[in-house]
């Protein structure tokens, strides 16, 4: 199995990368976005250790179903050979209706079928009010006429 683009990477390639990665986590489907990262993928997400893609569903599918009505926006920041670094808001609430805000840098690092095998997040929630949302697309994709990060101001 392979997921291009491909490294190396170009700002092209990198830029379409993160795009699909966007794409993917907005669709919530935690086998589906498992698929984008090697069977042996390692993470640190947040304080927590991930190994393989058997532990990503498992963890991803807790956290769809605790960060409800889901909304991430990702920007590609930096990138070389076969690394991106990436920053990233995404908003949802919790089973009580409090909302957040989370923003958040990851550092991404490809084999060379295009699939990432290690995958760095640093994450910080904020609480936020209902009204003071920016993301409003319906669940899924992000609009390509949707602002972006630094369009947001974020």
């Amino acid at each position: 199995m392979s997921k291009p683009p491909f490294p190396p990477f170009t700002k092209e390639t990198a830029t379409q990368k993160v795009r699909l990665a966007e794409d993917g986590w907005n669709g919530r489907n935690p086998q589906k976005v498992a698929l984008a990262y090697s069977v042996d993928s390692q993470w640190r997400n947040r304080a927590e250790f991930i190994n393989g893609r058997a532990e990503i569903e498992a963890f991803l599918t807790r956290k769809w179903n605790s960060e409800l009505d889901y909304r991430l926006i990702k920007e590609m920041w930096a990138f070389t050979d076969n690394r991106i670094a990436v920053r990233f808001a995404y908003e949802y609430h919790n089973d009580s209706g409090n909302w957040f805000r989370a923003y958040g840098n990851e550092n991404w690092e490809f084999s060379s079928d295009g699939l990432m095998h290690r995958r760095i997040a640093s994450i910080n929630d904020y609480p936020i009010k209902e009204e003071e949302r920016k993301y409003h697309w319906s669940l899924g994709r992000r609009p390509d006429d949707h602002p972006g990060l630094s369009d947001l101001g974020l």
